[in-house]
C-alpha cells in the first residue's frame, strides 16, 4: 500500500532546501507519494518576524545551514539573487518582491500537476546550491524539464491563475497551521507533523510503524 504525505515548504527556506532532496529521494527509494504544499516566507506572512529576532538569530541559523549541508554533502551557498529582497544590515523587509511570488506559484503550479516535490527539489538546488543568477537565462526552464514540466506552461499559468494559486497557497498555510505547526519545512504523515530537516529519520521510523515498503 503506497502511504502519502505532505511536505510544506518554502522557497526561502534553507532548511526546506536542506530537506527536500532527502525527501526526494525517499519516495524513490520507498513506496510513498510526498506532495509539495508550498508556502510563502515568513517574511511574506511576518514581515517584522526578522526584526523582532534575537541579534543571535541570523549569525547562528547560518552558521547551523552550512554545517548541515557539509554534515549530509549538499552544495550549499547563500542564494544570488535571494528570493526575498531584504536588508541584510536592518532586516527589514522591501515592499517590492519580484521572485518570491513568481517562485511560490510556480511551486503551486507544478503540485497541481503532481510533480511539485521534485521541481521544488529542482529549483532550489539552483537558488541555494550555489548558481548565480539562477532567475535568469534558461536555468528554471531547464529545472522544470528535469522534473518533467514544461516552464513556459508553468510560467504562463502564474499570470493567468494568479488569483487561484494564491489561494490554494493561502490554504496550504492554513493546512499546515491546522496540522499542529506554522513553519517550514513540516512533513505531515498520518495526521502527525514533523517539523525540520532534521526529522527525517523520524518520519521514516514512523512509516516504517505504518508498513512502509520499498519499491
Amino acid at each position: 500500500m503506497t502511504l502519502k504525505a505532505e511536505l510544506y515548504f518554502s522557497f526561502r527556506s534553507p532548511y526546506s532546501y536542506l530537506a527536500i532532496g532527502r525527501y526526494r529521494a525517499l519516495t524513490e527509494i520507498y513506496d510513498v507519494e510526498i506532495n509539495l504544499r508550498p508556502v510563502y516566507p515568513l517574511a511574506i506572512r511576518q514581515p517584522d518576524f526578522f526584526e523582532r529576532n534575537h541579534p543571535n538569530w541570523l549569525g547562528y541559523t547560518f552558521r547551523d545551514m552550512v554545517r548541515v549541508a557539509q554534515f549530509h554533502s549538499i552544495p550549499f551557498a547563500p542564494p544570488r539573487p535571494d528570493p526575498i529582497m531584504q536588508d541584510m544590515a536592518t532586516r527589514k523587509i522591501a515592499e517590492e518582491q519580484p521572485h518570491i511570488f513568481r517562485l511560490t506559484r510556480l511551486g503551486q503550479a507544478a503540485a497541481r500537476r503532481g510533480k511539485g516535490l521534485v521541481f521544488a527539489e529542482e529549483a532550489t538546488r539552483l537558488i541555494w546550491g550555489g548558481t548565480a543568477g539562477w532567475n535568469e537565462g534558461n536555468h528554471l526552464v531547464d529545472a522544470a524539464a528535469r522534473a518533467g514540466l514544461d516552464f513556459a506552461e508553468l510560467e504562463a499559468e502564474t499570470v493567468t491563475d494568479a488569483e487561484a494559486l494564491d489561494a490554494e497557497i493561502a490554504a496550504n498555510q492554513q493546512a499546515l497551521e491546522a496540522s499542529g505547526h506554522w513553519g517550514v519545512p513540516t512533513l505531515v504523515f498520518d495526521g502527525e507533523p514533523f517539523f525540520g530537516q532534521d526529522r527525517i529519520e523520524m518520519v521514516l521510523w514512523r512509516m516504517n510503524e505504518k508498513g512502509l515498503s520499498e519499491r
